[in-house]
């Protein structure tokens, strides 16, 4: 299979960014909004509308960063903001900024709209107009060097270090070695492995950023006395964090790492970047790190991915909004339980059914398909999960948090 001809169509925007979907985003401003939002999603009746939203009523940069971002994504091809009318978060604010990325926008609060039914009603007709509007965007040849995709783990057990894992990180090297964008996140996940990070920096720049970014990982775990390891870790064979961290950064292939991204920063240029989900030090002391694999999956994407993996040994059965996600498993008898929801099952190589560079290239021929249109078994599904919480993150790597 050659990775450099494979080839299939994308959505043109304005900025030059292709897409692989051309929905239409509902986001609303408020949790106030949120009902009215999710109901002109539903009642669409059309897989192509998603609705996402921010649930609180003050304000909080890293939120607004994030639906920013999803606005701007490649795969965003409409935008509709609804508010209540009294919140920080205004929605008109949110439609200009999809105008002005060339995007068909409009907005409304509901106070002034006559209330829940009339509301509805008023944004099933404006997502009608925005999907007859986007039967008409330009369409462009695209090829892996145009993907960005991210990946993460959650539920891992024995096999997601010895197989799931794997067989992300070694797709990654492809994806690199064509052109493409590859982004891991997760820093906490890599408790006990800085040096061996920071020897794989791509520049001095570079390192530094991962050092000063693992330094703070580390902290940040000493602090709230918790490490990224769970129940559901230890039942499925994992046995400490060093354990853990080793099959987490596996997943990051073997090519030198560009930098450190933070959360909602568009990727610079192409090639294998690692992503800081972690709240940086604040006087007020909000915002715990991935929460959950929604919140890392819409970090993932809010940096541009076009796909994202999740990686688990033990199954999950989440999707992500914006993005498709191609859920992967090392352990056979996983896939096999839960195959209505799993995409992939990478178990094959324990069994020496295939090699690990057979796994890899069958993994890149269903990111095609996927890229092409073909549903993943979360979209077919209807799953849609997102998560924006409140928390502080400064918009680039603070080197002076660290030691020089």
């Amino acid at each position: 299979m050659d990775l450099e001809t494979m080839a299939f169509s994308g959505y043109k925007r304005r900025d030059g960014r292709l897409g692989i979907r051309n929905r239409v985003l509902v986001i609303y401003t408020v949790e106030c909004a949120a009902f009215v939002a999710q109901k002109i999603a539903l009642q669409s009746n059309n897989l192509d509308v998603e609705c996402i939203g921010f649930e609180g009523c003050t304000d909080n940069e890293y939120a607004v960063r994030m639906l920013i971002s999803m606005i701007r994504h490649p795969n965003i091809g409409a935008v509709l903001t609804v508010g209540l009318g009294c919140e920080y978060i205004q929605p008109q604010w949110l439609a200009e900024i999809a105008e002005q990325e060339g995007k068909p926008a409009d907005w409304f609060f509901i106070q002034q709209s006559g209330g829940t039914s009339a509301s509805i009603e008023k944004g099933l007709t404006i997502v009608k107009r925005m999907l007859n509007e986007l039967e008409h965007t330009e369409r462009s040849p695209m090829g892996l060097k145009d993907l960005v995709i991210g990946a993460e783990c959650g539920g891992s057990d024995y096999t997601s270090g010895l197989a799931g894992n794997v067989v992300v990180g070694n797709f990654f090297d492809f994806l690199v070695d064509a052109g493409g964008t590859a982004i891991f996140e997760e820093i906490v996940e890599a408790i006990g492995l800085g040096d061996l990070l920071a020897a794989r920096a791509a520049d001095e720049e570079a390192r530094q950023a991962i050092v000063c970014t693992y330094k703070k990982a580390l902290d940040y775990c000493k602090s709230v006395r918790q490490y990224s390891v769970s129940p559901g870790n230890f039942a499925g064979g994992l046995s400490t964090i060093e354990e853990k961290s080793m099959g987490a950064v596996i997943k990051s292939g073997s090519r030198p790492i560009c930098g450190v991204l933070k959360v909602s920063q568009k990727v610079p240029y192409p090639g294998l970047w690692l992503l800081d989900s972690t709240p940086d030090p604040h006087w007020m002391q909000f915002g715990i790190t991935n929460p959950n694999d929604n919140e890392g999956l819409m970090d993932l994407i809010s940096c541009g991915a076009h796909i994202t993996f999740l990686v688990t040994g033990r199954g999950t059965v989440v999707g992500s909004a914006v993005a498709p996600v191609i859920k992967i498993t090392g352990n056979s008898a996983t896939y096999k339980k839960m195959e209505s929801d799993m995409d992939f099952d990478a178990g094959k190589v324990l069994s020496g059914i295939c090699s690990q560079q057979e796994l890899a290239q069958e993994l890149a021929g269903m990111v095609v398909e996927v890229a092409s249109g073909k549903l993943t078994k979360s979209e077919a599904l209807g799953h849609k999960e997102y998560f924006i919480p409140y928390k502080f993150q400064e918009k680039e790597v603070v080197l002076r948090a660290c030691e020089q």
